[in-house]
């Protein structure tokens, strides 16, 4: 997932009477692709149909530190993995501000301890928000046992919805799609910038290869590694940007070097200015072992973009193949070698698959229709369960 967040409304909406208070639960706001996600949906909230908190039960991290100057937020309700009074904290809070609706986003110690929280205050909407197939962010025999508490678990694209069901086991009836979209305005087709290819260290005419991904062992960026290696030796000039950060940079690092790729391969850390670095791209890759909906290839085909995956999770629904880009099974090097080759010396067919990859995304993934289907989904499930609640409730203690 991308770690692009959107700039602060400079003059959000006003909350209305009747808006419903939704409180959004998580570990810690570090900069991460689902973290990301939910800062640009907070923002986007119609404040006169819901007025989102947020309550990271560890501390605020980066991205919370930012968020605390725009929504009411609150952390550090949990000090250590066995700390039960947690939920003796979260009930207090939910009731003290008045929450008619809970989101818990990803699995874990929030989904656990904010579900049991909610309907101990008496929480009319419980839902999960889950964004993974697997490991790192696994669902529990603990939060399984509290799945009779949930009024909806929210998956991320289609197929991610099947998996929840399938997999999971989740009841089918209370498993609702909200796919991942991003913003098509910010993220939009625009010419490479000079400037910044020089700022990068690219020189003029060198083709570009992209990803856009947190350093961590399920984004796989030793494929990526091992991708540029087998490109350079059909296209010499050619380099290679990793944006995104983490604690297995140092070793990524040292694996560049031993394929003496370091003039090649350039570490930029986590960025503000995505739009603007995909623009000097010609092709952006994705090597994951596991993914849901990465919003990274959404933003990628929305600045116009060639995309080439792995077929993993949800990402054929994205990454139309042959249409808008190119599939490869995971851990295939090669495969997606020979199509950045293919790309780099066809730019033409490169500009094609990019313009079908904006459609695409324009059509079914922007970030107004994700925000929309929380905004629904919530209403809906407040409604059925309040039928005889007022319209208007104050609003909770500041």
């Amino acid at each position: 997932m991308s770690t692009t967040l959107l700039p602060a409304p400079t003059e959000p909406n006003q909350i209305a009477d009747d808006a419903l208070r939704v409180m959004f639960i998580t570990t810690t706001l570090d900069v991460g692709g689902a973290e990301t996600m939910l800062i640009n949906i907070v923002r986007r909230f119609d404040r006169r149909r819901a007025a989102p908190e947020i309550c990271c039960l560890k501390g605020p991290g980066e991205l919370g530190t930012i968020m605390a100057r725009e929504v009411p937020l609150f952390d550090r309700l949990l000090s250590g993995k066995y700390d039960l009074r947690v939920l003796g904290r979260l009930t207090t809070l939910m009731r003290r501000r008045r929450i008619d609706a809970v989101v818990t986003v990803g699995a874990g110690d929030k989904m656990f301890w904010g579900r049991l929280a909610a309907r101990m205050a008496g929480v009319p909407v419980v839902a999960s928000a889950l964004h993974s197939t697997g490991w790192p962010d696994v669902v529990g025999r603990l939060n399984h046992w509290l799945t009779p508490l949930t009024d909806a678990f929210i998956a991320c694209a289609p197929a991610h919805g099947q998996y929840l069901i399938e997999q999971q086991k989740f009841p089918a009836e209370r498993v609702h799609v909200i796919p991942n979209g991003v913003d098509t305005v910010r993220f939009q087709l625009r010419p490479g910038n000079p400037a910044l290819r020089r700022q990068l260290g690219l020189p003029d005419g060198a083709a570009v290869a992209c990803i856009l991904a947190a350093l961590r062992p399920e984004k796989n960026h030793e494929m990526f590694l091992d991708v540029a290696d087998r490109v350079r030796r059909e296209v010499p000039a050619a380099h290679f940007l990793i944006v995104g950060d983490g604690q297995r940079r140092s070793m990524l690092e040292q694996r560049t070097a031993q394929l003496g790729l370091t003039d090649a391969v350039h570490f930029l850390g986590t960025r503000s200015d995505v739009p603007e670095l995909l623009s000097v791209a010609d092709v952006v890759l994705l090597t994951s072992h596991m993914e849901a909906n990465p919003v990274s290839i959404l933003e990628a085909l929305a600045v116009g973009k060639p995309v080439i995956a792995t077929r993993v999770g949800s990402v054929p629904q994205t990454v139309l193949d042959r249409e808008v880009g190119y599939l490869v099974e995971p851990g295939d090097a090669a495969a997606m070698a020979g199509h950045v080759v293919d790309l780099f010396r066809r730019p033409e067919l490169a500009a094609a698959l990019g313009a079908a990859g904006r459609q695409h995304v324009v059509a079914h993934a922007s970030l107004e229709q994700t925000v929309e289907g929380y905004e629904d989904l919530l209403e809906s499930l407040y409604r059925r369960k309040t039928t005889n609640r007022p319209a208007a409730r104050r609003s909770p203690p500041r």
